[in-house]
């Protein structure tokens, strides 16, 4: 069976992320820099093997203050 590779179109591809606030507003931020790849055998997905990696350092919750606590120690493992 023919092996096929997915790639991301980042003209039409977006990585968004919604999140409650003090469970009273929600935060909504994008990732603007990430990369996905597929493997499939054939068209089926049902065999796909996907490899996904994101820069979190290119989040944007449309607020400095929060994007720079997001990337502080506070939040990495």
């Amino acid at each position: 069976m023919e092996t096929n590779q997915w790639v991301l179109d980042p003209s039409h591809s977006e990585l968004q992320f919604k999140i409650k606030h003090l469970m009273i507003t929600n935060v909504t931020g994008n990732i603007n820099s990430f990369d996905i790849n597929v493997t499939t055998q054939g068209d089926d997905f049902s065999t796909a093997e996907i490899h996904f990696t994101a820069d979190v350092n290119s989040i944007d919750t449309n607020s400095e203050q929060r994007d720079g606590h997001l990337k502080s120690p506070d939040f990495s493992m």
